[in-house]
Parts: structure tokens; sequence; C-alpha cells
């Protein structure tokens, strides 16, 4: 059986009946019914109508990811810049130290540009020895950022590291955010190491 490539493994899982819906400019949403409650409580959890659009004219991408972190009780928050040079190289060569055991979370900060980003989805790939283990995270749609909202930040399921001495060691791995439409917005090799202390 052939080897899966990280791009086969990093297909995210759809949801069963789930339908793409139409695609619409931030114009066409903003002149959708005003008089329907529903639709409009809708438009304001994307953040449309409220503030002005930040979006740069100059940058054609639909999401900026501006920086991941890890979250750990009683610890420093470990924050990398997406936005610095060299960055995302320097996540494969510089691997996160995790506690066997500890509770963490990852969490990341976006911007949306242009126009609404539908179903957005945290998709994972950890490898050790040969051993794959897929996770996926829902992060959900947006409108673009607006003076009023300029950037979002989703933080990630609450995570267990594995414990014991059979799981330390180094972990690879690759991630990928991508949306309904299964266009990218970034992939990158990432690693971590599991060890009995930080």
């Amino acid at each position: 059986m052939p080897e899966q490539t990280h791009e086969d493994e990093l297909t995210p899982d759809q949801t069963a009946g789930f339908k793409v819906g139409e695609k619409k400019t931030i114009e066409e949403y903003q002149q959708l019914d005003q008089n329907d409650e529903s639709l409009r409580k809708w438009k304001e959890s994307l953040g449309i109508g409220s503030g002005k659009d930040i979006s740069d004219p100059n940058d054609p991408r639909k999401v900026i990811i501006l920086s991941l972190g890890l979250e750990v009780d009683g610890r420093p928050d470990i924050i990398v810049d997406l936005t610095s040079p060299g960055a995302l190289e320097s996540l494969k060569d510089k691997p996160f130290t995790i506690k066997e055991g500890a509770t963490f979370r990852m969490k990341a900060q976006f911007k949306v540009q242009h126009q609404v980003l539908a179903g957005m989805k945290y998709v994972q790939v950890v490898k050790r020895m040969g051993v794959s283990n897929k996770s996926q995270e829902m992060i959900g749609s947006y409108g673009p950022n607006t003076t009023e909202k300029p950037v979002y930040e989703k933080k990630f399921e609450t995570e267990t590291a594995p414990h014991g001495m059979i799981a330390r060691g180094h972990y690879n791995a690759v991630s990928k955010f991508v949306d309904d439409d299964n266009e990218t917005h970034l992939k990158f090799d990432w690693s971590f190491d599991i060890k009995k202390d930080w």
C-alpha cells in the first residue's frame, strides 16, 4: 500500500450532509434584508456591518495567520510571531518542549480580508516512529476584520500530552489552515519534544 502524502493526510474531514453555501461579496451580504433579525444577528456574528473594513488592497490573501501560541496553565505563553522573517522555517528546526502529561492548548491569531471566510479548519498530522495521528479543529466562519475588530483569536480545545517513558521523545508535525473551498491559507512543518520536565 503506497504511503500517504502529506496532502492526502491533511485532507479535512467533511461533515455528512454539509453543503458549501453560495459565495457572496461583502456588499451583497450588507444588502441582505436588514428586517430579518436572525439574518442580522448572523451577519453581526461574522463581523459584517460594524466598523470600517481594513483589508489591504495590495495584499490579495484572504486569510493572514499572524501568530501561533501554546498556552499552559502556570507557565508563560509561547507565542510564535508568523509575520517575522524566517518564523515558519524556525518552527521545524526549533521544537517546542512539552512536559509529559501536561495540559495545554494551542491558539491562533489571524486576520480576514476582502471576503467572508467560510468554515476554516486547522488540520494537523503528528508523526513519530512511522505512526501518524491526525486531528482537526473547526475554527469557523468570519467576515473581514474591521477597525472595531482588527484581529481574530481562536483558542483550540485543551489537549493532554502523552506521558510515560515510551511517550518521551521527538515528534514531527505538519499542519494547515484550510477553508470550505479547500483553499489552503497556511501550511507548515513543525516539531515538538515530550520531556520528563520543562
